[in-house]
């Protein structure tokens, strides 16, 4: 199992902390967000009006199973 081991795996982080190259998903932010709209990537939720944040556990499962496809 692929382990990252900066990502956190309980709580809520923000899209810098997902994107590469601070994090694990290496696409850009157009992409992460059509992935968004078609619902290949978690669904955001918001915290305040200029906060938005995703669920570590999302985005810790939606990585740990890209890299189980790959191997």
């Amino acid at each position: 199992m692929y382990d990252y081991p900066d990502f956190p795996r309980t709580g809520f982080v923000r899209l810098r902390s997902i994107l590469a190259p601070e994090g694990p998903i290496p696409v850009s932010k157009s992409t992460w967000w059509q992935g968004v709209k078609d619902g290949r990537f978690p669904k955001p939720r918001k915290l305040g009006a200029s906060i938005t944040v995703w669920k570590a556990e999302d985005i810790r499962a939606l990585f740990e199973d890209e890299y189980d496809d790959a191997a």
